[in-house]
């Protein structure tokens, strides 16, 4: 197990280099100077150069791409310098020493994202730790919509297979794997929280957070999870639906589930003990998947019902070149896949001892 991952860590790592590299280099190749837009109005040939010495844009395009890999990563090397870019005086990085050789000295560290050019110098890192969360909360009540209700009308469709419940419940699949999310988004925001308004008190945007009519803090407002919830999980849940049901059905016909029968067990226990555990497989993969994404923020949906999450904000940063919050986003965004990747092929395992890791 630990062999394994290890392994798996390591070609995370590997992949997060790639991200980095791909992310960087694309990014930069835009035209424009983000000297000039860290000062947007104020500009003044003395403070540009100012900014660039202070964010490395003086430097060549390697350079700069060295820098960028010292700053994401947690081992990095930094100079005694005060002037330099990676001086640790510049209070960047949040730090602890490892080893000092010369005027180098190598650190373990939290990933520094850099800052954002739009938001007065305010930390990529601040931004995403307060947008994410709200992307979090969204996606785990959305995948939790979509894994309970899918598998128990996975289960239905499975049990009653060829019957008008099972096409009828095939049909709405079809349906709601097909439709988009931000079309659904629209629909249900002018259907739900506008049109059925009065009956439904929901509304048609809004975050968890809201501000007190009387300014004196901000509040939890769970309604407003309702609507872009069940936009989200839509699409999962059609797909965990007829995962479920090929699954179960499989798992049926195998010898085991025919001779737990002839031992006399009913529906009810063959599936609660022997079945349904070994059809999850697939559903996992599905859901490991579509939790991701939502975690990268349903982009769309969010900025649709003006959820302040990762999705919202990256559309802002994309509005605005914010080039330093989409780098930082993008790369927190492959980390979760990765991380949830691993923890699924573990899961795999305990659901089914057939399934090795090596």
């Amino acid at each position: 197990m630990f062999r394994y991952i290890f392994s798996k860590v390591l070609y995370g790592f590997l992949t997060l280099f790639g991200v980095v590299t791909v992310i960087f280099f694309l990014f930069n190749v835009l035209p424009g100077d983000p000297a000039r837009m860290l000062m947007g109005q104020r500009e003044d040939s003395k403070q540009l150069e100012i900014i660039r010495k202070k964010y490395g844009f003086d430097q060549s395009l390697s350079t700069q791409y060295l820098y960028y890999l010292n700053d994401v990563s947690p081992i990095s090397f930094h100079s005694s310098e005060g002037d330099s870019y990676t001086s640790l005086s510049s209070g960047k990085y949040n730090h602890l020493s490892l080893l000092e050789f010369g005027q180098t000295t190598m650190v373990l560290k939290y990933p520094y994202l850099r800052d954002s050019f739009q938001k007065n110098g305010k930390s990529v890192s601040e931004v995403i730790k307060e947008t994410l969360p709200n992307t979090a909360v969204l996606a785990v009540v959305s995948i939790t919509i979509a894994l309970l209700l899918g598998v128990v009308l996975g289960i239905f469709s499975a049990l009653f297979k060829d019957t008008f419940f099972d096409r009828l419940i095939a049909v709405i699949s079809t349906f709601g794997m097909s439709i988009p999310s931000f079309f659904s988004a629209i629909l249900f925001a002018w259907f739900f929280g506008f049109v059925l308004h009065e009956y439904t008190s929901l509304e048609m945007t809004g975050s968890l957070y809201e501000v007190d009519d009387f300014g004196e803090g901000t509040y939890i407002k769970w309604k407003n999870l309702i609507l872009p919830a069940l936009v989200l999980g839509i699409r999962p849940l059609a797909v965990v639906v007829q995962l479920m049901r090929n699954s179960l059905l499989e798992t049926l016909s195998q010898d085991y589930i025919r001779t737990a029968r002839a031992k006399g067990l009913n529906n009810y226990k063959v599936i609660k003990n022997h079945a349904l555990k070994n059809s999850l497989n697939p559903v996992i993969t599905a859901i490991s998947g579509w939790f991701a994404s939502m975690l990268a923020g349903a982009v769309f949906v969010e900025y649709i019902f003006n959820w302040n999450g990762l999705g919202k904000e990256i559309v802002n940063a994309l509005n605005t070149l914010d080039l330093p919050v989409i780098m930082g986003s993008v790369l927190v965004i492959a980390t979760l896949f990765i991380t949830i990747n691993i923890l699924v092929d573990v899961i795999y395992s305990w659901l089914d001892p057939r399934v090795k890791l090596n």
